[in-house]
């Protein structure tokens, strides 16, 4: 067996392009720890390095008898570090990103549906309490409410005044006040103007 210690980088390089493997694991042990620690300095991770390392290497066995070493194995390991290192932040990037688009809408989702479900328990509640109003204060209160009328388009929808449509809204909201708690009356006043 040849002393593989002693071969130039040409003299590896001529035999990884007849798919040695001795060879090979020759230039690994030479070269692993440098690119290594460039990686592990870039990322902050052993882990993370030690993927890098495995990549750099499993390319250049996968290059075989098309591997060209145009310098030295030195510079060509530091580009390939260089490179695997920006690749392997890349991926992160577009991870993180992912994950945290898909977090925020998680959160969106979530919580719309707790508003929605709230905003749907809250109308379930002021509607309980607006039909124990009586008939001609419901309706003057429903316009306001559901419509959005003035009071002058009430006045006018119902023909009344608008001082009587205005003592209307007042005791249908003395009403609600009293007949719900105050955080119900809080909650209204976030979905609803007229609270």
């Amino acid at each position: 067996m040849a002393d593989f210690k002693s071969l130039s980088e040409e003299q590896l390089v001529r035999l990884l392009q007849d798919g040695n493997q001795h060879a090979f694991n020759e230039i690994y042990k030479r070269h692993w720890s440098g690119i290594f620690l460039v990686a592990k300095n870039r990322l902050g991770s052993e882990d993370d390095a030690y993927e890098i390392v495995q990549n750099i290497f499993l390319n250049l066995w996968r290059k075989g008898a098309s591997f060209e070493l145009n310098k030295n194995f030195a510079v060509y390991f530091a580009t390939a570090a260089k490179y695997e290192v920006l690749k392997f932040l890349s991926r992160q990037g577009h991870l993180d990103h992912h994950r945290n688009v898909l977090r925020e809408e998680m959160s969106e989702r979530d919580d719309s549906t707790l508003q929605a479900l709230e905003a749907k328990e809250l109308m379930e509640t002021l509607e309980q309490s607006i039909c124990l109003l009586p008939e001609k204060c419901q309706l003057v209160f429903r316009l306001r409410l559901e419509k959005e009328y003035s009071q002058k388009e009430i006045a006018k929808e119902l023909d009344i005044s608008e001082k009587t449509v205005e003592a209307h809204l007042a005791k249908a909201r003395k009403h609600i006040r009293t007949d719900l708690s105050i955080v119900t009356i809080l909650q209204l006043a976030h979905y609803f103007k007229i609270f």
